[in-house]
């Protein structure tokens, strides 16, 4: 996605033509991209990523802006210490001024060194139900996020939050709407073969479900796709 701002332009105006983008992006990787590219552009940082929770507190990395974003990542998604697991866990931001000289993670910070990254700031991306991830802004410089950044990073994060709330709820919608629509034409099909009717033809659908340990949806794909039950 071609962003292209004027960073002499009034920040009202960009965020606002970012919250179009956000709207109209078709699913949360696309969200997230678009953030991150954002970000590089009105904040002074060299790279930026997005991370996010998964079901059973795992995290995917969505959109990155370079791949040393990923490796910062996966640094903490192994070790589990960090200023991200601390921005999830808290609901905070945790600002690393510089990792040369920052003692609260020096496993972390000395890797992180390595990779040529000296300030990180990370913003958790929060809704009334919790945190869906963070927004991970990382520079080459030492000190390189003041207070004028962090307003911006916590106004970008607020803007990602909601949309990717927004997008994951639709697509949540939208495979349910899909997922009624195959076991309704599974049903259609058993009642016609069988001569049932609706509530006997379900029940055999989730009776299969439950036998093979699978989801209903799966099941009535697989009766849709071989015209038979599944073994």
């Amino acid at each position: 996605m071609d962003h292209d701002f004027d960073l002499s332009a009034n920040a009202a105006e960009r965020f606002a033509q970012l919250a179009l983008e956000l709207h109209a992006s078709a699913d949360v990787e696309e969200t997230v991209q678009a953030v991150v590219e954002f970000a590089l552009q009105a904040l002074d940082c060299s790279h930026a990523g997005v991370a996010l929770s998964l079901a059973g507190g795992r995290l995917e990395i969505p959109a990155v802006t370079d791949p040393v974003v990923a490796e910062i990542y996966q640094l903490q998604m192994d070790g589990g210490k960090g200023p991200l697991a601390e921005s999830m866990r808290d609901h905070s931001t945790v600002l690393v001024a510089d990792t040369a000289t920052d003692g609260r993670w020096p496993e972390w910070a000395g890797k992180v060194l390595e990779l040529g990254v000296r300030s990180v700031l990370d913003v958790p991306l929060t809704t009334a139900s919790g945190t869906l991830g963070v927004l991970g802004l990382y520079s080459t410089h030492a000190d390189a996020f003041g207070q004028d950044d962090l307003a911006v990073a916590h106004i970008l994060a607020r803007h990602a939050s909601v949309a990717v709330a927004t997008t994951r709820h639709e697509q949540q919608l939208a495979h349910a709407v899909d997922a009624r629509k195959l076991v309704g034409q599974a049903m259609g099909i058993l009642m016609e073969r069988y001569d049932l009717d609706a509530d006997r033809a379900f029940e055999i659908l989730r009776r299969y479900s439950q036998d093979t340990n699978r989801k209903l949806r799966d099941v009535a794909q697989e009766l849709i796709n071989t015209r038979n039950l599944p073994h």
